[in-house]
């Protein structure tokens, strides 16, 4: 349900000068703190105050001075110099010199420094779409899957289906979507000739598109999921408006008669802790702590406790996966540590260390780990990442061991016992069970299927043409119906145009699976991508749990109330 964004490598800075830390850094994020991580290769950081210490200066002077005596001698030497480029030295340089620290301190060249001070402003420049790869044709073509209103790609007439041909001329066939999505970003205000292969006509056409603002909300849903509960999914990270957007979230839940409520963390990777403090403190009272911050200097050790007088009273689940990291723990951690929620799903990711962001010349930035953030019990979340390579730790794989042992054990409000060196375990735990093989092989096939039923080709079914009424309308589960004609006619259909052979006997054992998948694409082409994933929260094994854990969230908020106040 939750996407995850990679940002890829581009671009570099031009001059090696870059390495030079100007000694009050001129981010814009000097008094904001984002914990991010992002999957891969880059990530977001968390600031406090950046500026240099210990005679920063002068040391940036050394460091470049080493480099470009390096480069000489590479430059001299190397059997090719032309793949020996500055820019190529400069970035392996530093993305070395800070690996060698720990996976979350990082540098960025002028693309990713881009990224992700977007992804804290809360949008990007691009068009506009969702995108994906499908192969179809015995061959990976990018597809637009759903436009947002008023979006660049919206005015251009993209629709679901629309195959992407090329970009300024360049082929897009067997791209990655990513590659292809980096292709389509750029300067706002810039224009670029996109040839798509409309999936209503199957014609090839050329539109020139110009680049715009667009805004990327950090909750992109929220809804009533049963009469009583209402569902938010902050997914999208802690950005500078994501208080805001939980405000009028809860706002509106309440005028459609929430009496209690399931926050969905699951995917999110982090963001900026003030507003990720800003989002417990609305459940948690007054003087509550919520995060201590440890770090080298006096200027880096910090204390977040509560501002609410009136703190929210509705019963509270919380959803967290492995994907859930940094600001998001920190949110997950306060609640089970004040039993103000209960934490169900999968555990997290395992993210406690604090980034200072640095502004470099040439747009370009780095960010530097300076502190460590604990919990309202005093543990510490990360995970060792000393033993294990950076794919392993990124990935969750091979053996971990805990990494701040004095902290491991700890005790709640209501003296629960909870633990810590290794991400947030959830007090209720809901494996998801991995997508199968011949699932993986289905979700080609049925994106081909509905590209064809949503304009009215598939024999006998043309009643399911999609009409899209409007985007973000909001489904009950007796929309878009898979009917057995349906099924019947998608069997049909893979049995002739996929690639893939499916047994009579496969089909029947997938049926489940094929009809939750045809009615998400089916709602997708019609709807967009936030109310198709309606579809897949309603078959979600973790957010039932979550539904059927709110009494014993009650139950558990209501202990915690009294034990403080007879603390008090």
């Amino acid at each position: 349900m939750c996407l995850i964004r990679r940002i890829a490598t581009l671009s570099l800075l031009g001059s090696i000068a870059a390495v030079q830390v100007n000694a009050q850094a001129r981010s814009p994020l000097n008094h904001a703190d984002p914990f991010s991580i992002a999957n891969g290769s880059t990530f977001s950081a968390s600031g406090g105050s950046p500026n240099a210490r210990g005679g920063s200066a002068s040391m940036a002077t050394r460091i470049a001075s080493d480099l470009r005596e390096a480069e000489d001698i590479i430059a001299g030497n190397y059997f090719a110099p032309q793949s020996a480029t500055q820019v190529k030295l400069v970035k392996g340089a530093l993305d070395g010199m800070l690996r060698e620290l720990d996976p979350h301190s990082s540098f960025y060249d002028v693309a990713e420094w881009k990224d992700m001070l977007d992804d804290q402003r809360s949008g990007y420049t691009g068009i506009g779409a969702t995108i994906a790869n499908f192969d179809l044709d015995r061959r990976t073509d990018t597809f637009i899957l759903a436009t947002f209103p008023g979006s660049p790609a919206a005015r251009a007439g993209l629709k679901y289906g629309d195959r992407i041909v090329a970009i300024n001329g360049e082929k897009t066939a067997e791209k990655d979507s990513d590659a292809v999505r980096d292709k389509i970003r750029g300067a706002n205000g810039t224009s670029f000739r996109l040839t798509i292969e409309r999936a209503a006509t199957n014609r090839v056409e050329t539109v020139e598109i110009r680049r715009n603002r667009v805004p990327q909300p950090s909750i992109p849903d929220a809804y009533m999921l049963q009469p009583g509960i209402g569902y938010i999914e902050l997914s999208d990270g802690f950005n500078y408006t994501t208080a805001d957007e939980f405000d009028a979230a809860l706002a509106e839940l309440k005028k459609a008669g929430m009496r209690s409520l399931i926050l969905d963390l699951r995917g999110n990777g982090g963001g900026i802790v003030d507003q990720a403090v800003k989002v417990a403190e609305k459940f948690l009272p007054a003087g509550t702590l919520i995060l201590t911050q440890r770090g080298r200097s006096r200027t880096d050790n910090r204390i977040w406790k509560s501002t609410n007088a009136r703190p929210e009273q509705l019963p509270l689940v919380v959803l967290v996966n492995e994907d859930t990291a940094s600001a998001s723990e920190i949110v997950a951690g306060a609640f089970q540590d004040d039993d103000r929620a209960l934490i169900v799903g999968e555990k997290t990711f395992g993210k406690g260390l604090v980034q200072s962001v640095i502004d470099l010349p040439g747009k370009t930035g780095l960010t530097l780990t300076t502190a460590r953030y604990l919990t309202p019990s005093g543990r510490s979340i990360q995970r060792d990442y000393s033993k294990v390579a950076r794919y392993d730790y990124f990935n969750h794989k091979g053996s971990v061991a805990e990494i701040d042992r004095p902290y491991f054990e700890a005790r709640t409000i209501t003296d629960r016992k909870v633990f810590g060196g290794d991400g947030i375990q959830p007090d209720e735990t809901v494996k998801i069970e991995e997508v199968k093989d011949i699932e993986l092989a289905l979700l080609d096939p049925i994106f081909a299927f509905v590209r064809e039923l949503s304009h009215g080709r598939i024999l006998g079914q043309e009643g399911y043409r999609s009409l899209p009424v409007s985007f973000g309308q909001r489904i009950t589960p007796g929309d878009f119906p898979v009917s057995d004609s349906l099924l019947a006619s998608f069997n049909e259909y893979t049995k002739r145009y996929s690639k893939t052979a499916f047994s009579d006997k496969h089909l029947a054992q997938n049926s489940s699976f094929i009809r939750l998948r045809l009615r998400y694409h089916m709602i997708m082409a019609s709807y967009g991508v936030v109310s198709a994933n309606q579809v897949l929260v309603e078959d979600d094994p973790q957010v039932t749990k979550a539904v059927d854990s709110l009494p014993k969230a009650a139950r558990l908020a209501q202990s915690a109330t009294l034990k403080r106040q007879k603390t008090n």
